[in-house]
């Protein structure tokens, strides 16, 4: 179903122990949030036998994160990119910069009124872009740009696999997971094999 908005812009920092698995920081907003493009490339390959093609397998490979967002403050700005407040609270971007990776999560409200809530798993953002314009005869509103790369995160779940992205759509059923969701980023919880549950 087609979605016609989009709010509740969420961060969460990550920290990561010896192996690189994550532990998150609780949730902060982020920005007001204008737009959200995520783009997904697969990794891709065709098994040909028998003249054909046999077996196909695509997995995710990583994204691209492009938000749009009101403005962006110095923390989340630092949290997100790297760059340093000095003791002046003003922020320093410098060369060696390097943003460490966040989870991102947000919500797009859908044409019936119900709303998909999103986290990112671990997103690596560049340097935000800025559109800058002059005052001219009608106002222009200028907003920031920042891009990120959408990546797997290292912790596998319980089920051994590494997730990138967690989706639901608001319904009876998710009224509980969806009113925790900006709480804490979402854990996976899958059913007990059937086998283990009747030993």
């Amino acid at each position: 179903m087609a979605t016609i908005g989009l709010d509740k812009l969420y961060y969460a920092k990550i920290t990561e122990d010896a192996d690189g698995n994550e532990t998150y920081g609780n949730p902060a907003q982020l920005a007001k949030a204008i737009s959200a493009d995520l783009s997904v490339e697969l990794a891709e390959a065709t098994l040909y036998a028998d003249d054909g093609a046999s077996e196909v397998v695509k997995e995710f490979k990583s994204g691209t994160l492009s938000l749009g967002i009101d403005d962006i403050g110095a923390t989340a700005a630092s949290d997100l990119t790297g760059a340093t407040i000095d003791q002046n609270h003003v922020l320093v971007s410098t060369s060696e910069d390097g943003g460490t990776p966040v989870a991102i999560g947000f919500r797009a409200k859908k044409s019936n009124g119900k709303y998909r809530y999103f986290w990112l798993y671990r997103v690596i953002f560049g340097i935000p872009a800025t559109n800058l314009a002059t005052k001219g005869d009608s106002i222009t509103f200028s907003t920031p740009t920042i891009e990120g790369t959408v990546i797997r995160r290292n912790k596998a779940d319980t089920a051994g696999k590494h997730p990138w992205k967690a989706e639901v759509t608001e319904s009876e059923n998710t009224a509980t997971i969806i009113g925790a969701w900006y709480n804490a980023v979402y854990e996976p919880v899958y059913q007990a094999a059937e086998n283990n549950a009747n030993t």
